[in-house]
């Protein structure tokens, strides 16, 4: 019975250790919220959405400011790992992550998390950088619509998750899912300001 309990403790310690590599990059912001990089995508995202949007959503200008923000740092863009501990930058890879049923995610909770990176990794990939998009993070014969697509399918599975500590959060995802071409465009005027003020943009 010793031996059996222990062989569990060191299968449970060993699991931990994974889910611990295999989101190396979740966490606290890596990035000060006072840092200047922060106020500035503050700054553009806000005026951008306001001017050639209309859109003066408070909520969503700050989360899309602080993914730009946080993307800059590669632990934050990559933040999937895989059995040996490196970074999944496929797409469809990421989708198996997520997947608790099929795919390697190891309960419903890991689903959301991971649906919701792939969620902000798509806006993200899409609106500042479309021509990446369309270089294919999926496989050789995918591109830009497929990222608009599995983007806007993240946000709204993450919006599903609504009750308990979730609920507050869900009818934000809802949004992002049903205005995700919106918001994408937005971005792409983002990186138009950034390329003309001379900033310096993500390197994907």
């Amino acid at each position: 019975m010793a031996t059996q309990i222990a062989a569990a403790r060191r299968a449970a310690i060993a699991k931990q250790a994974l889910c611990l590599r295999l989101y190396a990059g979740w966490g606290v912001p890596m990035i000060p919220e006072q840092h200047a990089l922060r106020q500035l995508f503050h700054q553009v995202v806000s005026g951008c959405y306001s001017e050639h949007l209309g859109v003066h959503d408070l909520e969503v200008t700050s989360y899309i400011a602080d993914l730009l923000t946080e993307f800059c740092v590669a632990e934050k863009l990559y933040p999937i790992r895989d059995a040996e501990g490196q970074p999944i930058r496929d797409v469809s890879r990421m989708l198996a992550a997520a997947d608790p049923i099929h795919g390697t995610a190891d309960s419903f909770d890991d689903e959301r998390r991971v649906r919701k990176h792939i969620g902000d990794y798509a806006l993200f990939s899409t609106g500042m950088f479309p021509e990446g998009a369309q270089r294919a993070r999926f496989s050789a014969d995918a591109g830009l619509l497929d990222m608009v697509r599995t983007g806007k399918e993240s946000y709204f599975i993450v919006s599903q998750f609504n009750l308990f500590e979730y609920q507050s959060e869900a009818a934000f995802f809802g949004r992002l899912a049903e205005e995700f071409e919106t918001y994408m465009y937005g971005l792409t005027k983002v990186r138009g300001e950034l390329d003309r003020m001379g900033a310096p943009v993500h390197l994907m």
